[in-house]
């Protein structure tokens, strides 16, 4: 990681499914079992669709009902993939709603992470990290450092702690990562 550069000129949905792809793939899950997680990662904000484009895009922080408001897109996401069937469907599903499900239970509907298949944490972290490493209206993309700390920080709380060690160590092992945010 130390003099990798990143850029935020990527689309974010795309590099978290990719992410969470090399994610699944070095916890040793099959490569057809990744291909479905990244699928349901590439999904994961489709309820966003339905979030008013002034919120989404607000410079400023959010009033305590705009989060509210936001906090649907996980329910609308879930709905809008209702229809999807099978194993894939019902993955698309549990990620749309529960992406934002914390380790602790203090996440958007206050489910433990542990009560979620574990391909849920592998997208909420990928999620976090492309969404803190990218520019947003309302925020400069953080540097990489402070990425992982943020990361490491919020192990067993935010995240999964055996996953947030191996998560680290990909980061600044995996050419494939760096590739990801620097526009390789």
């Amino acid at each position: 990681m130390e003099g990798v550069i990143f850029t935020s000129n990527i689309n974010e949905n795309k590099a978290v499914a990719q992410l969470v792809e090399i994610i699944a793939l070095k916890r040793g899950l099959s490569p057809a079992t990744a291909k479905k997680i990244r699928t349901a990662a590439a999904l994961h904000d489709i309820g966003k669709q339905k979030v008013p484009e002034s919120i989404l895009n607000k410079p400023g922080k959010l009033t305590p009902q705009e989060f509210e408001i936001i906090k649907t897109h996980t329910t609308l996401g879930a709905k809008m993939l209702g229809s999807f069937q099978g194993e894939l469907g019902e993955m698309a599903r549990v990620t749309a709603l529960y992406h934002h499900e914390w380790h602790n239970g203090c996440g958007y509907w206050g489910k433990f992470a542990d009560s979620l298949p574990f391909y849920v944490s592998i997208i909420a972290i990928a999620d976090v990290f492309t969404a803190l490493m990218c520019e947003r209206p309302y925020k400069k993309a953080w540097p990489p450092e402070d990425v992982m700390e943020y990361i490491q920080n919020q192990s067993g709380t935010q995240f999964n702690p055996a996953l947030v060690e191996s998560f680290l160590l990909l980061v600044r092992e995996d050419d494939r990562v760096s590739a990801l945010f620097d526009g390789r």
